[in-house]
């Protein structure tokens, strides 16, 4: 069974230096005073495409035959490895066929375009990376063209692990823990596998985000696994399947999982970009949001954390911040039934809610056969907390209400 050996990711390396950018390893006061530990970050979102891919596609494609590279390339990617392929392309003049997923955001989708210009080809197709990578290798075989795969290829893992070799010659420090994204496994198995036979006692623990936890699912299970629902709002860690490869190294090579919710990852979205003035990706910004969850056994400990993407669309702002009020608990629906009368919402506001709390939404229309009327109504408290006042509150006025945070299947229809 293959695993990354170290010749192999040097090598790797020496083929890079020239091509990309050694990203900095800084550390980060906040994070560091907060959880009492030394953090530093392995900023890979300041790489030429803003992610690490461009590593494993330049290294996949470098490595072709003169007769494979006239064939062309294809990959799947749900956008940073796609900008990876389409960058190299472009350095290579080497053909591109590159299919996405329909959900992708438009940011990463304009930026393949601009990495690979007249070398590149875009095809958006499916909802999720498995359906865009299903049609990839289907017209790859059609086309007799080269696959790059994303993940589960061991020139694309030995690229990856030069993420840790870098990091490990700009720290003399001895590091206790590497915090490092998962997605389909491709990052996690080179890093691991370098860290593991140059720093064996450092603990690598993988993040995957609670909705896609693919690797976790394989791991316990002892075998790859395809997830019938993922959330996607991750959508650089958001695979239904993890590779055969990437799962063989990673059970050898990851010490503990973390999941993270979506939620909490976007709260560490916003608060890198205003305590640090950093733009993480969701799939970015989720070895940071997992150090809460590690936050007793990282004090005193040397920590780092991988930042594997800035390729962040600013137009889902709105929705980042809507999940993390959600998550935090700033942020709750409720579907009430208001009396049909003049004052039900004056006497609502004054005697349910409190002199903090506020209206962020109220959708209400009057049945005037009907003595009572549902309304949906948001409403935003000071402290997490005040919403156990809220409910007491509706409760002793005898409202009749649903609580909707805590419904799913209604739920999807507010976010």
């Amino acid at each position: 069974m293959y695993f990354p050996n170290i010749e192999d990711i040097v090598r790797a390396n020496i083929k890079l230096k020239s091509f990309i950018d050694q990203t900095p390893l800084m550390l980060n006061h906040n994070l560091s005073n907060k959880f009492g530990a030394n953090v530093w970050l392995k900023r890979e979102d300041l790489q030429i495409v803003r992610s690490y891919k461009i590593r494993g596609a330049y290294n996949k494609i470098s490595s072709l035959s003169d007769e494979e590279r006239e064939r062309g390339v294809v990959c799947a990617s749900a956008g940073n490895h796609a900008q990876g392929v389409a960058f190299s392309c472009n350095a290579m003049k080497i053909h591109g066929k590159i299919f996405m997923p329909v959900t992708t955001p438009g940011q990463k989708v304009k930026q393949v375009k601009m990495f690979g210009k007249e070398y590149t080809e875009i095809v958006l197709v499916g909802d999720t990376f498995d359906e865009a990578f299903n049609e990839a290798v289907k017209d790859c075989k059609e086309n007799n063209m080269v696959f790059v795969p994303p993940f589960n290829d061991e020139k694309v893992i030995e690229g990856q692990g030069t993420v840790a070799l870098e990091l490990l010659e700009q720290t003399d420090t001895k590091i206790d823990y590497i915090f490092v994204p998962i997605g389909g496994g491709g990052l996690a198995s080179g890093v691991g596998a370098y860290i593991k036979r140059l720093s064996p006692d450092t603990k690598v623990i993988g993040v995957e985000p609670s909705g896609a936890p693919t690797m976790k699912t394989a791991v316990e299970q002892d075998h790859v696994v395809t997830l019938q629902h993922i959330n996607k709002f991750v959508d650089g860690a958001a695979v239904q399947t993890a590779g055969e490869l990437t799962f063989e190294i990673c059970k050898q090579v990851i010490d503990d999982f973390v999941l993270v919710p979506e939620g909490k990852v976007c709260t560490e979205i916003l608060r890198l970009y205003n305590e640090d003035a950093v733009v993480a990706e969701p799939a970015g910004a989720l070895s940071l949001a997992a150090l809460d969850f590690y936050k007793d056994k990282i004090k005193g400990k040397n920590v780092v954390c991988i930042v594997s993407g800035g390729n962040n669309d600013l137009t889902r702002i709105e929705e980042t911040k809507e999940r993390s009020l959600l998550y935090e608990g700033y942020k709750h629906y409720f579907l009430i039934e208001f009396a049909q009368r003049a004052g039900a919402l004056k006497d609502f506001v004054l005697e349910v809610m409190g002199p903090d709390d506020d209206i962020a939404l109220f959708e209400y229309s009057k049945k005037n056969s009907r003595g009572k009327g549902p309304a949906l109504v948001g409403i935003e408290v000071k402290n997490p907390d005040d919403i156990n006042r809220l409910k007491a509150n509706m409760d002793r006025k005898g409202l009749t209400y649903q609580y909707l945070n805590d419904r799913s299947d209604l739920f999807q229809y507010l976010i």
